[in-house]
C-alpha cells in the first residue's frame, strides 16, 4: 500500500515540482492589533490571474510569466501595489483604511459565505463564521451545528434533553473536539461539555472530516472540531443577547471588552441560562424537559506586539451547571434516593484556565514556535433513581510548537511536543474507580506546498502513554487540482483512545438496566484501548449555472476498528462493554451542493448514507439509533443593506431515516421507527449595526416520540428504560430574542 501511495504521489507532483507560488497575508491595524483581512482581491497587474485571501487573510496564486507586479484591494482600504521579486518570501502586507474621501454608493452583488470550504487546504476543513452561527439559536456549541450538513444533532435520552453530535456516523467520544486547538470537551465532559461553551462566545469553527493533523494529539479518530473564542482586541466593547422560548428557557450573554493599552486588551463573557418551567405534553407523569440553571463567566486577556512578532492569550472560566429531571411531583428535598418519586439531579462545577503564547521571527517570517498549557478541574455530581454516578476529573495539558521550512517555503514542517495528564475518581453505584493517565508524545509534519495545484502533509507522532504503551500515531492528507474550480482530497490515519465507558454513556443511568464489563485483561476496566484507522477523500467541483455560483461535493470516509470497546444494549435489560471479537466499521458517504439561485439567497443540499455495524455477541448488526439515511436542505435570505439595516431568513430542513433499536421488554427485538422530517426557522430584523431582533422556530412539524419511556408506570422496576430516543420529546418550541452590538 505505502508503495502504491509513493507512485501516485510522485505522478502528480513530478511535473508540478519547479511551480513558483506566491503567498503572504494582508492585514490592517486596529488599537494596534493585526487584523486579517478577507475577501481582498490579490491579483497580477494588467491581467486576470488572481484570487481573494481567506478567512485569516492568507492568499496564494501562481507566478505570472508577463509580470511581477501585484496588486491588493479592499472595500474602504487604499490600494497597494507591490512588486514581487522573491517568490520564496512570504508577502505580509499592512492595508491603510482611506481617509478624508467620499464613497459613492456600492450595490453587493454577491455576499461571503457564512459556511466556507477552502480549494486549498490538504485537509477536508469546513469553516462556521459567527455569522452561520446566527441563522439559529445557537445557545450553545451542541446547538452550533443545526445548519451544518456534515455534523448529525441527535438526543441522547428522554430525561435530560442534552444534544449529542455524530461525525462520520459516529459519536462525539471518537471526534477529537478543542478550543484554540487545546483539547476540551473530552473525559468526564464527553456527555455535557458542549453545552457549557455558550454559542455568543465562539468566532468561528473549523470542522476536519478524517483523521486530522497529529498536531493536535493520537485521539481524533473520525475528525476534529476546533472552536476559536471571541477576540478582545476585535471583539464590540459592549454586547447584549437576551433569548427566551416556548419551553421554558431564558438566557442571557454579556460581553464587555476593554483596551487596556496598546499591547493589552481583557474582555468579561458573562453567560446565565435557566428553565423553570415543568412541562409535560405527552402526559407520561415525566418532565418532557429538564428543570436547569446555568452560570458561565470567562475572563480573556489579550498581548499583542506585532513589531516583536509576539500574541498571547490567557483565559480563565468558571461554571456552574444544575439539572433536575424526572416525574412531574419529584421533590429533591424529601424524594431523593427514595421511591416516592423517581428523580435524577446532575450538578457540575467546573474550572478552566489557558495560557498560550506564539512568537514569530520578524526577519523570518515564515519560522514561528507557540507554547500552550492548559488545566481543568471539572466536578459532577449525580443520581438517577437509585443510581448514582459521580466523577472528579483533574486534567493538565500542554504542547510547544516549532514551525519552519526545508530550504524553500514548497517545504514546510512542524514538531513539536505535547504533554496529558489526566486523573479520574469515579463513583458508579456503589463502586469506586480510580485511574491516572500520562502520555507524553514528539511529533513532525511535513508539507509540500506546490500552489494551488497539489499539496502534500505527512505527519507522524510517538507517544508514550503508561497505560496505553508506546505507539506511532501516522497521517497523510493529499490534495490535487485536476482542473479549474475542482479539488480532489485524500486522507488516510490511525488514531486510539482509552475508552470512559460510564463517562461516555452517561444515558445508562436512565435506565435499570444491569451493567456488565467483560474484562478482559485489559487496563483501563479491564478493557483494551480503542484503535482504529480512518481513510477517504473528497471531490468538490464548482460550476456556474444561469449566471449563478455553486459547487458540489462528494465525500466518502471509511472507519476500521482494529479493536472497540463494544457498547452492547442488545440483550434487554442489560448493557454490557467487551472488546471488539470480528469487524466494526463506519461509512460515510456524503453528496452536497451549495449554489445561489438568485439575488440575496443561498441553497444547501445534502444527502447522506450511513453504514455503520459492530459484531456483536448476537452477530453483525447496523448500529442503534443511527438512521442509514439522511437528507438535509438550508434555504437563505440576506438583504441587509450598506447601512446594515434589513432582514435576514433561512429555513433547514432534517429528514431523518429509519433507525433500528436494540431488543427492549416494550418493542422486543428488530423494532425500526418510522422516519420523520423536522423543519426549523429563523427570522430576524436588523435595525443597525447596533441593534436586531430575532424570531424562530424549532419542530415546526411537531414531531414528537410516543411514549418516549419504557416501564413509566414502575420506574423502580428492571424495565424502565429513558435511554432509547430517536426522535424529540418536546415538540414544536417558538423563541425570540434581541442582540445589542455596539462597537
Amino acid at each position: 500500500m505505502h508503495t502504491y501511495f509513493s507512485i501516485i504521489f510522485f505522478f502528480l507532483t513530478a511535473s508540478l515540482w519547479s511551480q513558483s507560488t506566491v503567498r503572504g497575508v494582508v492585514y490592517t491595524q486596529e488599537n494596534g492589533a493585526d487584523i486579517p483581512l478577507a475577501g481582498a482581491s490579490v491579483y497580477w497587474q494588467s491581467t486576470a490571474v488572481g484570487g481573494v485571501t481567506d478567512e485569516e487573510g492568507t492568499f496564494q496564486i501562481n507566478r505570472h510569466p508577463d509580470t511581477n507586479v501585484l496588486v491588493i484591494q479592499y472595500l474602504g482600504f487604499q490600494t497597494a501595489t507591490l512588486v514581487v521579486t522573491n517568490t520564496t518570501d512570504t508577502i505580509i502586507h499592512y492595508l491603510s483604511p482611506n481617509k478624508g474621501e467620499s464613497l459613492n454608493e456600492v450595490e453587493v452583488v454577491q455576499r461571503k459565505k457564512t459556511l466556507q470550504k477552502s480549494y486549498l487546504e490538504a485537509q477536508n476543513v469546513m469553516t462556521v463564521s459567527s455569522a452561520e452561527l446566527l441563522k439559529a439559536a445557537c445557545c450553545n456549541l451542541s446547538e452550533s451545528f443545526e445548519t451544518n450538513p456534515s455534523i448529525d444533532i441527535n438526543f441522547s435520552d428522554a430525561l435530560t434533553g442534552t444534544k449529542q453530535i455524530k461525525m462520520l456516523g459516529l459519536s462525539s467520544p471518537y471526534v477529537l473536539i478543542a478550543e484554540e486547538n487545546i483539547p476540551s470537551v473530552r473525559g468526564a465532559a464527553q456527555v455535557y461539555g458542549m453545552t457549557f461553551t455558550p454559542g455568543t462566545w465562539v468566532e468561528s469553527i473549523q470542522i476536519t472530516k478524517g483523521a486530522g493533523s497529529v498536531i493536535n494529539g493520537f485521539e481524533s479518530i473520525a475528525g476534529q472540531i476546533n472552536t476559536e473564542l471571541k477576540k478582545p482586541f476585535s471583539d464590540s466593547p459592549f454586547f447584549l443577547n437576551l433569548f427566551t422560548s416556548g419551553n421554558g428557557r431564558q438566557e442571557g450573554n454579556l460581553h464587555l471588552n476593554r483596551t487596556v493599552s496598546s499591547r493589552w486588551s481583557t474582555g468579561a463573557y458573562l453567560h446565565a441560562n435557566r428553565r423553570g418551567r415543568r412541562t409535560d405534553n405527552n402526559a407520561d407523569g415525566f418532565l418532557d424537559m429538564p428543570l436547569a440553571n446555568q452560570f458561565n463567566v470567562m475572563n480573556r486577556w489579550q498581548y499583542t506586539h506585532p513589531e516583536k512578532g509576539i500574541v498571547g492569550f490567557f483565559n480563565w472560566r468558571y461554571l456552574t451547571d444544575d439539572k433536575q429531571t424526572g416525574a412531574l411531583d419529584f421533590s429533591p428535598a424529601t424524594d431523593r434516593f427514595t421511591t416516592n418519586h423517581w428523580g435524577s439531579e446532575i450538578k457540575t462545577r467546573r474550572m478552566d484556565a489557558a495560557l498560550k503564547t506564539g512568537y514569530v521571527f520578524p526577519l523570518i517570517t515564515y519560522q514561528s514556535m507557540g507554547l500552550q498549557m492548559a488545566y481543568s478541574q471539572h466536578e459532577q455530581e449525580a443520581y438517577f433513581g437509585l443510581r448514582q454516578y459521580d466523577i472528579t476529573h483533574r486534567s493538565f495539558f500542554s504542547s510547544f510548537l516549532f514551525n519552519s521550512i526545508l530550504g524553500n517555503t514548497l517545504n514546510k514542517f512542524k514538531s513539536g511536543l505535547s504533554f496529558y495528564w489526566d486523573h479520574f475518581d469515579e463513583t458508579v453505584d456503589a463502586q469506586i474507580y480510580q485511574r491516572t493517565d500520562r502520555s507524553v508524545g514528539a511529533f513532525f509534519e511535513y508539507t509540500y506546498d506546490g500552489g494551488t495545484a497539489v499539496q502534500l502533509v505527512a505527519g507522524l507522532r510517538l507517544d508514550h502513554h503508561n497505560r496505553l504503551g508506546t505507539f506511532l500515531t501516522p497521517r497523510l492528507h493529499l490534495r490535487y487540482t485536476p482542473w479549474e474550480r475542482s479539488v480532489l482530497r485524500f486522507s488516510l490515519g490511525q488514531g486510539r483512545k482509552a475508552a470512559n465507558i460510564f463517562a461516555e454513556n452517561q444515558p445508562l443511568f436512565a435506565t435499570n438496566r444491569s451493567v456488565l464489563i467483560a474484562q478482559q485483561g485489559g487496563n483501563i476496566y479491564g478493557l483494551d484501548p480503542e484503535i482504529a484507522w480512518n481513510y477517504g477523500g473528497s471531490f468538490r467541483q464548482g460550476f456556474s449555472l444561469f449566471n449563478q455560483q455553486g459547487d458540489v461535493t462528494f465525500d466518502l470516509y471509511i472507519t476500521d476498528f482494529v479493536n472497540q470497546v463494544v457498547v452492547d444494549w442488545e440483550r434487554a435489560r442489560y448493557i454490557e462493554f467487551y472488546n471488539l471479537d470480528g469487524s466494526s466499521t463506519a461509512q460515510s458517504l456524503q453528496l452536497s451542493v451549495d449554489y445561489v439561485p438568485l439575488r440575496n439567497t443561498a441553497l444547501r443540499l445534502a444527502y447522506k448514507n450511513y453504514r455503520v455495524e459492530t459484531t456483536y455477541r448476537s452477530g453483525k448488526k447496523q448500529m442503534p439509533l443511527q438512521p442509514r439515511h439522511r437528507f438535509f436542505a438550508n434555504v437563505e435570505y440576506n438583504n441587509i443593506n450598506g447601512a446594515g439595516r434589513g432582514w435576514r431568513a433561512d429555513m433547514t430542513l432534517h429528514q431523518v431515516g429509519a433507525q433500528r433499536l436494540p431488543d427492549n421488554p416494550r418493542d422486543g427485538a428488530g423494532f425500526r421507527s418510522a422516519p420523520y422530517g423536522l423543519l426549523q426557522t429563523q427570522w430576524t430584523r436588523v435595525f443597525s449595526p447596533k441593534m436586531e431582533v430575532y424570531v424562530g422556530g424549532e419542530n415546526l412539524t411537531n414531531i414528537q416520540q410516543a411514549n418516549p419511556l419504557i416501564g413509566v408506570d414502575q420506574p423502580f422496576g428492571r424495565n424502565f428504560d429513558a435511554s432509547l430516543v430517536f426522535a424529540p420529546i418536546f415538540g414544536r418550541v417558538i423563541y425570540a430574542g434581541l442582540r445589542v452590538n455596539l462597537k
